[in-house]
């Protein structure tokens, strides 16, 4: 099989139209799919692939957009354990003095002398308080902001500053 001036101009045609190389080939008649992709390949038609990926990066997108709805809901459900206004202090702690129902968050570095764990309430079946369980479970994949300072009420501001 040869790639005359014909075929070549009907592969841009419809490569450039996005069909697939299986239909090209199929149009052109004669050759198969994978000498359509090498010819492409050889003649730099990248738009294609270009246009496949923004496809589906579209749709990909699309979906993000639908999960970050959840997702939202998730974290409002995680911020609405810490918006309360009587928001229980920290109880400093040292390693002897932790029980079942005390908060393990450390606070420094455990070489210093000023090291102790936060000591407040844990929640039933979690090794910390409401505060630190927002630091400690995140979302599998996504490393985020605990707060967005917009949202947080200037209250609960100085409870984390002070955390």
């Amino acid at each position: 099989m040869s790639w005359n001036e014909e075929k070549v101009d009907k592969l841009k045609e419809l490569w450039g139209k996005g069909s697939t190389a299986s239909q090209i080939a199929e149009i052109i008649g004669g050759i198969s799919r994978n000498a359509v992709i090498g010819k492409a390949h050889r003649l730099n038609l990248s738009a294609k692939i270009k246009t496949r990926a923004a496809t589906s990066n579209q749709n990909f997108e699309n979906s993000k957009n639908k999960n970050n709805k959840t997702q939202r809901g998730r974290k409002s459900k995680f911020k609405s354990l810490i918006i309360e206004k009587d928001f229980e202090p920290e109880n400093p702690k040292q390693l002897e003095e932790l029980d079942e129902s005390s908060c393990k968050w450390p606070i420094g570095h455990p070489d210093e002398k000023s090291f102790y764990f936060c000591g407040r309430s844990s929640l039933k079946d979690f090794s910390y308080c409401k505060l630190h369980l927002l630091y400690a479970y995140q979302p599998k994949g996504k490393k985020e902001e605990v707060t967005d300072k917009e949202e947080v009420p200037e209250f609960i501001e100085k409870k984390i500053k002070s955390a």
